[in-house]
């Protein structure tokens, strides 16, 4: 089965954020479980897709400069168990 443009794209920006992250420890994980968490959204919902998107590529741009070397996660409280 053929894959659609936004899902070509979407492979491509895994693929450079899994390179970009091959230099720098804990990133790997990190984008592993972006992606993973992102999985789950319609492939209809394609507004949503881009805009997810193009938070990556700005993270992208973030593992690829020198200078960055951690990666923040922002922790939802109200999920987490006490």
């Amino acid at each position: 089965m053929a894959r659609s443009k936004l899902q070509v794209q979407v492979l491509n920006l895994y693929k450079q954020c899994m390179r970009a992250a091959q230099s720098k420890p804990g990133f790997k994980v990190n984008v592993q479980n972006e992606f993973r968490r992102n999985s789950v959204m319609p492939r209809t919902d394609t507004i949503r897709i881009e805009h997810v998107m193009r938070n990556g590529y700005r993270k992208l741009d973030m593992m690829k400069d020198p200078q960055v070397s951690g990666m923040g996660n922002f922790v939802d409280d109200k999920n987490k168990k006490k």
